[in-house]
């Protein structure tokens, strides 16, 4: 088999491990591996991925894009969003190292896909991960029989407390203040 597909397959593979361990963050109970989904058209579509919802009544298609000289393009967004309505998928997350273009941003953000980038020579354990304006890295360093593993994600100051908390979306506000202010109610 040539290197370049095991490259692409290594890629899927590493996307769908990380997207897995980062599955609270887009409000998914787990993510499957590749697999065939039958839409309502009678087609049978092969994904990458499937998330499954915290609800468990839901599913969120998962494609990936190993393109390490462009970014995606419209026409490959339309297509998702197709696979989306036909397969009654709650939605979709395509993965790629470069993102999308503006006119696939704009059928992304319509057809309810999210745009994951993994950078394409990330491994389980050294990976860059960035969407919904958070970055996760991880990385394994040597020295000697020494390894030391170190993943990060992204912390912020609550507007209301200053305490520091990690965020989950776009959130500004700590657990503990969103707490207070739902009692005060």
């Amino acid at each position: 088999m040539k290197k370049s597909n095991l490259k692409w397959r290594d890629y899927e593979e590493v996307s769908v491990f990380l997207l897995n361990k980062l599955s609270e963050e887009f409000g998914l109970s787990w993510v499957e591996g590749k697999q065939k989904l039958v839409g309502k058209s009678g087609t049978e579509w092969e994904v990458e991925a499937k998330g499954i919802c915290n609800n468990g009544e839901g599913i969120v298609i998962i494609e990936c894009r190993r393109y390490s000289t462009r970014k995606l393009e419209q026409e490959e967004m339309g297509a998702l969003a197709y696979r989306i309505i036909d397969t009654d998928a709650e939605s979709a997350i395509i993965v790629s190292p470069l993102g999308l273009q503006k006119g696939a941003k704009l059928v992304a953000e319509a057809g309810g896909i999210t745009s994951v980038m993994i950078d394409a020579n990330s491994t389980p354990q050294n990976f860059a991960v960035e969407f919904f304006n958070k970055l996760f890295l991880g990385t394994v360093m040597s020295a000697g029989n020494v390894k030391i593993r170190a993943e990060m994600s992204l912390s912020r100051k609550c507007t209301m407390c200053e305490d520091t908390f990690l965020v989950k979306g776009n959130e500004t506000v700590c657990q503990k203040c969103k707490d207070k202010k739902i009692l005060s109610l």
